[in-house]
């Protein structure tokens, strides 16, 4: 069982976990150990609420296929077990963001004080650039 939050979690039968080779250096050892896990979470066979499911196929994350299945590859861990556990925890964390919603920003305005500042500022500058030009000699 995943959970997720106080009411939401994940039975074990719905997240297929399958034990793979590892990728990059590591010797012989990485030819003969498979060290790494492959997990498939099937967003839309799951017993996630509906809120979760439409916020998750709505991400646009590479990680969620376009049938929406969650795959997410752990081997940065030597030992099967940490990489097992840090795969099942990158998809908690990953379910855990959708949950979150973002507060609507409101647009401010600027002051009518800091516009009148910023327009005379403007112009005293505009002044000192225009007595940088050639002096005429009478």
């Amino acid at each position: 069982m995943l959970k997720i939050s106080q009411n939401v979690s994940i039975p074990d039968d719905e997240i297929e976990l399958s034990a793979i080779r590892a990728q990059g250096a590591g010797g012989q050892n990485v030819n003969k150990v498979s060290s790494a896990v492959h997990l498939r979470f099937d967003i839309n066979a799951s017993s996630l609420p509906d809120f979760y499911k439409h916020r998750l196929l709505s991400l646009r994350d590479r990680r969620i296929s376009k049938e929406g299945v969650i795959i997410i590859k752990a081997q940065r861990f030597r030992t099967q077990e940490k990489n097992r556990e840090d795969a099942l925890e990158r998809l908690r964390e990953l379910i855990k963001g959708v949950a979150i919603v973002q507060k609507a920003r409101r647009p401010t305005r600027a002051t009518r004080g800091s516009q009148k500042r910023r327009l005379d500022s403007k112009v005293q500058r505009g002044k000192t650039k225009a007595l940088r030009g050639r002096v005429s000699e009478e």
